[in-house]
C-alpha cells in the first residue's frame, strides 16, 4: 500500500461514518432523541435551579454537614465490609464449581433489582430485635442494629455489595486461570495463590468494583430510611437530608442533591477509562 492509500484511507472511513449518521432512520432517530433528552433535561434543570449564590451557605449549615459528614464514614465503611465479604464471595463463583451455584449468583445479584424499601423490610425482619439473627444478637450481646449508625452501614452494604461482587467476579473469569496453577505447581497454596497472583491480577476490577459500591451506598435511601430511620446526627445521610429538605427548604433540597449528582459524575469519570478499555 502506497503513502497516497495510506492518506484516503482516513477520508474514505470519515465518509463512510458520515453515510451512517446521515442514514439513520427516522422511527429510531427520533425516539432515540427522546431518550437521550428523557435522561438530560432533569439533570439540566437541576443545574438551572440550583441557587449558586446562595450555594455556599446552603452547604455549610450544621445539619448539612452532619448528613455529609455521616454519608462519607457509612459509605466508606460499608464498602470496606463489601471487600471483606464479597472479594472472597466473587472467587467462590468464579473459580469453584459447586451444585446451585447459579441459584446462588441470582440470590447474590437480588439486591440489584429488589425494591430498596423491601430489602430494608427483609433486614428488619432478619436483623430486628425480633429478627431471626437480631433477637440473638440482643440476648446474647446486647446488641441492637436497627435505628442506629451500625444500622446504615449494614443497609448500605446490603444494597452495594452486588456491583462489587458483579465486577470483581467478571474480572477473575477474565484473568489467565494458569497463573494460579502455576503457583500451585511451585508449592504455593490455594490461599497463596489467590494472595500473590490472583490479588494483584485483579485488582483494577476489585478497584472499579470498590469505586461502585461506595458510590451506590452514598446514594441509598429505601434501605437505610427502612432499617436505620432518619435521625439528624446518626442515621440522616444525604439523600434521606434531600428528601427532608424539599418538604420544607426547596433550595437546600436542591444544593444537596447538586453535591450527589457532583459525586456521581466524578465516579463515572474515574470509571471511563475502565470501561473504554473493556468496551
Amino acid at each position: 500500500m502506497t503513502a497516497g492509500d495510506k492518506a484516503v484511507l482516513p477520508r474514505r472511513r470519515r465518509r463512510r461514518a458520515g453515510a451512517q449518521v446521515r442514514g439513520v432512520p427516522l422511527p429510531l432517530l427520533v425516539p432515540a432523541l427522546i431518550g437521550l433528552a428523557f435522561l438530560i433535561v432533569p439533570l439540566l434543570a437541576l443545574l438551572v435551579r440550583t441557587p449558586w449564590s446562595s450555594l455556599p451557605e446552603l452547604l455549610t449549615g450544621a445539619e448539612v454537614w452532619q448528613a455529609l459528614r455521616l454519608s462519607l464514614l457509612c459509605a466508606t465503611a460499608a464498602t470496606a465490609v463489601s471487600l471483606v465479604i464479597g472479594v472472597p464471595l466473587a472467587w467462590l463463583l468464579a473459580r469453584v464449581e459447586f451444585p446451585g451455584r447459579g441459584l446462588v449468583r441470582a440470590l447474590v445479584t437480588l439486591p440489584l433489582v429488589l425494591p430498596p424499601v423491601v430489602g430494608g423490610v427483609a433486614l428488619l425482619m432478619a436483623l430486628g430485635r425480633n429478627g431471626i439473627v437480631g433477637k440473638w444478637l440482643d440476648d446474647w450481646f446486647g446488641l441492637t442494629l436497627p435505628f442506629t449508625t451500625a444500622g446504615v452501614v449494614i443497609a448500605e452494604a446490603f444494597v452495594a455489595l452486588p456491583f462489587l461482587v458483579i465486577s470483581v467476579e467478571g474480572t477473575l473469569r477474565a484473568a489467565d486461570p494458569r497463573y494460579e496453577e502455576a503457583a500451585a505447581t511451585l508449592g504455593a497454596s490455594r490461599f497463596t495463590a489467590f494472595r500473590r497472583v490472583t490479588l494483584p491480577l485483579i485488582a483494577p476490577g476489585i478497584a472499579a468494583g470498590a469505586v461502585l459500591a461506595w458510590a451506590r451506598a452514598l446514594g441509598e435511601f429505601g434501605a437505610t430510611i427502612t432499617f436505620a430511620g432518619n435521625f439528624p446526627g446518626r442515621t440522616q445521610t444525604m439523600p434521606l437530608a434531600v428528601y427532608l429538605a424539599l418538604q420544607s427548604d426547596p433550595e437546600a433540597a436542591t444544593a444537596l442533591s447538586l453535591v450527589l449528582l457532583a459525586v456521581s459524575v466524578a465516579v463515572l469519570a474515574g470509571l471511563r477509562d475502565r470501561w473504554m478499555t473493556a468496551g
